[in-house]
């Protein structure tokens, strides 16, 4: 068990993600508390990858993956995508209650068109890998759509038609479903056959951990946005519980108060200081969605084969090859 890596990579996640919830909103960015979460997290890094490389028999990640530029870009492809996937499923519905006051339930349902066409272009994408053996285009095809789709998400406000940002979550749809599988693929192909179980996990694990940073630092620009608009809400004549209210931390808990106004000129200000506050959320996204386009670019291709290798995999099994290649190794198994 590589104790020491699990560890160190537990205490960076916990440490940074609890930073970048804390900044901003609980404390400022420029205390101890958060500069000391951040800075020590990273550290925890560098002790993970120092863990990886030199003390772990049976590394969680090994190294080796990243020797190849091929792989180093897909899996940044797949980091990327886990940041900017998760805010079309988790912040769209926050965006249709605060700035257009629809109902929960309204909100789900007007998820579903994304959720479909994701899990359409999905079975599409696995579909044509599977008969033509290319994945390269499908990634370069999705990195674009994704981050072009993010960055019309910029354009919603208030005033959007339903029309409009159900077209907007097809959209997306289409280019985020081309890069789940895409991207695996691509770093299958080129990890060896007794490596390809390791290269699946390493994948879903850095697909995950960027999905929780992502939620994270979505989280803390929306709330940090939210701070910023006091001024215009102030300047609406709400009054200063009522900003306190939809401010910082408090905004996504209170995304039904617009439609609680009686005054039209307040309700209107508190959709659009919602609508403004995602729109610098969607900035940063569109941003880091780019990100993953430049990746892709140097994502390598490799041929498919159609011939079906077995590998036994496993530490019991790697001990008895070891047992059987001479008298040192024998005694170590």
């Amino acid at each position: 068990m590589d104790w020491w890596g699990l560890f160190s990579f537990l205490a960076f996640s916990l440490m940074v993600l609890l930073g970048l919830d804390f900044g901003g909103v609980v404390y400022a960015w420029s205390s101890a508390k958060v500069i000391c979460l951040i800075a020590i997290g990273t550290c925890m890094l560098g002790a993970f990858v120092y863990s990886e490389a030199k003390l772990a028999r049976y590394p969680l990640i090994p190294l080796e993956l990243f020797k190849d530029r091929s792989n180093v870009a897909a899996l940044a492809v797949t980091a990327f995508h886990g940041v900017a996937f998760i805010p079309g499923e988790y912040y769209v519905p926050l965006y249709l209650q605060a700035a257009k006051q629809q109902t929960p339930i309204m909100s789900g349902v007007l998820l579903i068109p994304l959720v479909v066409a994701t899990a359409l272009i999905g079975v599409l994408s696995g579909f044509i890998i599977h008969k033509t053996g290319r994945f390269q285009e499908l990634i370069w095809i999705g990195t674009t759509l994704h981050a072009a789709a993010l960055g019309t998400f910029i354009t919603l406000d208030a005033n959007s038609s339903i029309g409009k940002i159900v077209g907007v979550t097809i959209f997306f749809g289409f280019g985020s479903g081309m890069l789940f599988e895409a991207p695996l693929i691509a770093l299958q192909t080129r990890s060896r056959q007794e490596d390809v179980a390791t290269a699946t996990s390493t994948f879903n694990f850095i697909r995950s951990i960027f999905v929780a940073i992502s939620v994270i630092i979505g989280g803390a620009v929306f709330q940090n946005s939210m701070d910023g608009q006091s001024e215009r809400l102030a300047r609406a004549g709400l009054p200063a519980a009522v900003v306190q209210e939809v401010s910082g931390k408090e905004a996504a808990a209170n995304v039904a108060l617009a439609g609680q106004l009686t005054n039209p000129v307040q309700q209107e200000a508190v959709k659009q200081a919602y609508a403004s506050a995602m729109q610098n959320m969607w900035i940063m996204y569109t941003v880091l969605a780019g990100l993953g386009l430049l990746a892709g670019v140097f994502v390598g291709t490799a041929h498919l084969t159609s011939e079906h290798v077995e590998t036994v995999t496993g530490i019991k099994s790697e001990r008895k090859r070891e047992s059987l290649s001479g008298p040192d190794d024998t005694a170590l198994g």
